[in-house]
């Protein structure tokens, strides 16, 4: 199987197991955790997402996110790309005012501190009651109508809360000169086809970035443009960044 097939395969995988798997991206759950002092599934997810993105960047965005798995979907109907700049901001207001309440209620929460990666769920299932189904379809809705009306990937870009995790720990990743995966670029062979422009998932103008030697922290590492570029200008590289790459 090429790269993309294996990736595509994955992220529909995680978004058909997204009834069970809920929970433990949900912001709302580890509010309720921390209110009891309970370290819970979305706890420790999103810790991992925050330390394997010293590493990975936002690989799991590109590979296992279910709601990325959506959008990719929903971009059949509007393949057209997301606007960006300062819109992409609006998700980091959203995880600092998220954040602040998170450690609100766990500053004012009662019991001793535990852990119980299942909490709230039915056997580790989070979607099993039948009222349970209206929060998820609401969540569903959240991060469809973005992508179906402003273009690919537009929840990603605006609302998600999840992605600031991996970004943070990208740049940790960069300050203490870890290798991390990311996509370099020899600009000399490019011929500004722009056709890496036209497959990212990210609406991304990868032309652009190349020109400038300046990766976006938006890129989620799926490869698209490496894969679709007739000189192979692009390809992954495991090792420290420049100064200049892996800003926005």
């Amino acid at each position: 199987m090429k790269r993309q097939q294996i990736r595509k395969l994955l992220l529909l995988i995680s978004l058909l197991l997204f009834p069970v798997t809920m929970w433990y991206f949900s912001p709302a759950v580890i509010i309720m955790g921390m209110s009891q002092h309970v370290l819970n599934g979305s706890f420790f997810v999103f810790l991992a997402m925050l330390l394997a993105g010293i590493f990975m960047g936002r690989s799991f965005c590109g590979y296992l996110c279910p709601a990325g798995g959506l959008q990719e979907c929903v971009m059949e109907v509007n393949p057209k790309a997301a606007k960006q700049g300062k819109r992409n901001g609006i998700k980091y207001l959203i995880w600092v005012v998220w954040l602040a309440i998170v450690i609100m209620a766990f500053v004012l929460g009662k019991n001793d501190v535990t852990i119980d990666f299942f909490f709230l769920t039915d056997h580790g299932i989070s979607v099993a009651e039948i009222y349970n189904y209206i929060i998820y379809y609401g969540v569903i809705l959240i991060l469809f109508v973005p992508a179906l009306l402003h273009g690919r990937r537009a929840a990603c870009h605006y609302l998600c809360w999840m992605a600031p995790f991996m970004v943070i720990g990208e740049k940790i990743g960069q300050k203490l000169h870890i290798p991390q995966l990311h996509v370099e670029a020899k600009k000399e062979n490019c011929i500004s086809c722009k056709k890496c422009n036209t497959v990212c998932p990210m609406g991304l103008d990868v032309e652009q970035m190349i020109r400038e030697n300046n990766m976006s922290t938006e890129c989620i590492q799926c490869g698209r443009c490496i894969d679709q570029c007739p000189k192979d200008v692009l390809s992954f590289r495991w090792n420290q960044k420049n100064d200049k790459e892996g800003t926005q």
